[in-house]
């Protein structure tokens, strides 16, 4: 069965770091685009940063130059180092591939920071 399991979320205050873990089943992953994504209460769940098999990134501006996402192939994990963290950073955040399939959506993983 193929899975997404994210984790690393926490409470952390304004301008500390997180480092979020999604790790994935394998064979599935290991050559598709990978994205982190978030959901914050009252909105919809929107794009925070995708990764290529081969390395290529992308970012939402609103995360551009904190976050940085990576991926060991190896592990057949995904990983995304917050940075300088805001309170508007509060979400769920949630790992799929990109674009997102709608199957492969996990539980996600709570990130809180404080002002």
């Amino acid at each position: 069965q193929v899975q997404l399991v994210e984790s690393g979320g926490g409470l952390v205050q304004a301008g500390g770091s997180l480092r979020l873990s999604c790790a994935t089943s394998g064979r599935t992953f290991s050559r598709s685009a990978m994205g982190w994504f978030r959901q914050a209460p009252g909105k919809e769940r929107e794009f925070v940063a995708a990764i290529n098999w081969n390395g290529g990134r992308y970012y939402a501006d609103s995360v551009k130059g904190r976050f940085t996402i990576s991926r060991d192939n190896a592990k057949n994990t995904v990983y995304l180092q917050m940075n300088s963290l805001k309170p508007e950073d509060t979400a769920v955040y949630y790992c799929n591939k990109h674009p997102s399939d709608p199957n492969y959506w996990g539980q996600g993983t709570q990130v809180t920071v404080s002002s």
